[in-house]
């Protein structure tokens, strides 16, 4: 068995020998199981118990305040474990609301109805998560939940406290996640609490959401600054008891609230993403399907920690609309939708063209408009302004696109027309916009490119800085069309009488 941290590991076994000499009883009886990977009986090797530290352990060798964070390495690796069945859920309407003015109800509703047809038949959006504290809040997860849409499954977010509860309980779900802060900056510097202290706190709110026959997801914040096995193991351990006494589903989510995550592979906890999730499932017991990741993008890393998670054993990544969310922004759902695809190799039922559907609502209805450069979604993620990579689009699209964008976003590749364009942009550009394909699909050496090519060097030359824009390049199109005696219809040139 890998005991992940170095540091940890002695601090392990001495724990383990305190143990023995208390309940020698508890120790000799480790139970002893079948792992149905390599068909091997196998015991635990160690007995993972809270550590009440008297002082917080801050990880300042890794997180010097006044420095960059370090990542540092002991080259001990985790296999992978991707389970059979991953699946992508959503804050948007959650944490993607922390960093903006409030959707309206309507809103909401509309954005909703497009996860859910995003998401397809086989439910791959599985849950959507809503804040209860305001009566708008309330009213939408209610409009929401009136839907009766088995995915995305309605559930909220509460602090771990009574009150909050409360509110889960009149609105009738069947899940709430509950806000669990397990590092030592939370646990000692926030909430003044010690470690015991806080995991009894918890383990309280948490008895009594399943008293109540809700089924809890733990979120544990700011995972990526915590003590894992002297902390999160040992209150993860505590929380699959409260899941076999109660026979309710809790959840493990683990938030790197502050981004500090890496995929390395031999990175030190709490910063490797593989570590924290073998972790959980194995040194915890918590399975596959009830873990969760919940990344965010200060250090640009959210999609691949997102996908890292999959990789390792979570089956279950948290996501928001483009990105929308605290500070830097949460992984990508538009994101993951492709990761999913590329891993598994196929979208299983997943509605893609819908993405685009929801960034055009976002400009149009909402007054929020994606960066031009995103993928995806921006509006210039598949647009070329190199002459020489439209000359590569015009003679073989695949030459400069990702994949088929026309087929799975209803975005089909686009040459800007500029200075830098050339006849093959033009010629392109024109192709796309009026839908001109084989023997109608107009080359870089027809009279009309040629023509408009030689107006567009006309107006770079007078000093013009600024991309043609389309309603230009359109009045310009007519106005030439009719001087060579054709029209361009959607699809087809055709020549008319001068």
């Amino acid at each position: 068995m890998i005991v992940y941290n170095y540091t940890r590991l002695a601090i392990v076994h001495m724990r383990e020998v305190y143990f023995t000499m208390n309940d020698t009883s508890a120790f000799q009886n480790r139970p002893v199981t079948m792992n149905d990977k390599n068909n091997l009986l196998q015991i635990e090797e160690h007995m993972y118990i809270l550590d009440d530290v008297e002082k917080p352990n801050v990880f300042r060798n890794m997180f010097p305040y006044e420095e960059i964070p370090k990542i540092p390495f002991n080259d001990r690796i985790v296999p992978h474990n991707m389970p059979k069945d991953i699946w992508i859920t959503d804050t948007t309407f959650r944490d993607g609301q922390q960093s903006r003015a409030p959707y309206t109800t309507e809103q909401i509703v509309t954005i909703y109805d497009k996860l859910h047809e995003l998401g397809g038949p086989n439910g791959m959006i599985r849950q959507s998560e809503f804040f209860l504290y305001s009566k708008s809040d309330r009213d939408a997860a209610y409009k929401c939940m009136e839907r009766g849409y088995k995915f995305p499954e309605v559930t909220s977010w509460i602090r771990a406290s009574e009150e909050d509860f409360k509110l889960v309980k009149e609105m009738g779900m069947k899940e709430t996640g509950i806000l669990v802060s397990c590092s030592d900056y939370h646990i000692f510097l926030k909430l003044k609490m010690t470690r015991r202290q806080a995991l009894d706190h918890y383990l309280s709110v948490i008895r009594s959401c399943l008293e109540a026959g809700i089924s809890p997801r733990c979120h544990l914040e700011d995972i990526t600054r915590a003590d894992i096995y002297g902390f999160v193991v040992p209150f993860c351990v505590e929380l699959m008891k409260l899941k076999e006494e109660y026979g309710i589903p809790v959840k493990i989510r683990a938030c790197d609230t502050m981004g500090y995550g890496v995929n390395f592979s031999g990175a030190v906890i709490p910063r490797s993403v593989q570590g924290i999730i073998y972790a959980i499932n194995t040194n915890a017991g918590v399975p596959c399907e009830l873990i969760e990741w919940h990344g965010h993008n200060d250090f640009y890393k959210a999609v691949t920690n997102s996908t890292t998670a999959w990789l390792y054993g979570c089956s279950s990544v948290n996501t928001s609309l483009f990105g929308i969310g605290e500070r830097t922004g949460n992984t990508p759902l538009e994101a993951m939708v492709f990761e999913y695809a590329q891993l598994k190799g196929t979208l299983n039922g997943m509605n893609t063209q819908v993405i685009t559907e929801l960034a055009e609502y976002y400009e149009k209805e909402i007054g929020f408009t994606v960066p031009a450069n995103t993928p995806f979604v921006g509006k210039n993620f598949n647009v070329t302004r190199a002459g020489i990579h439209a000359d590569g689009l015009l003679k073989n699209e695949e030459i400069y696109n990702i994949f088929d964008t026309d087929k799975f976003l209803n975005r089909p590749p686009v040459s800007a027309v500029s200075n830098t364009s050339g006849l093959a942009g033009i010629a392109h550009w024109m192709n796309v916009h009026y839908k001109l394909k084989e023997e109608h699909a107009l080359s870089k050496n027809s009279p009309i490119v040629t023509k408009i090519k030689a107006w567009v060097d006309g107006e770079y030359a007078g000093g013009r800085v600024t991309v043609m824009t389309d309603d230009e390049l359109v009045r310009e199109i007519e106005k030439v069309s009719a001087e060579l005696g054709i029209e361009i219809r959607d699809g087809e040139v055709i020549e008319i009488s001068k």
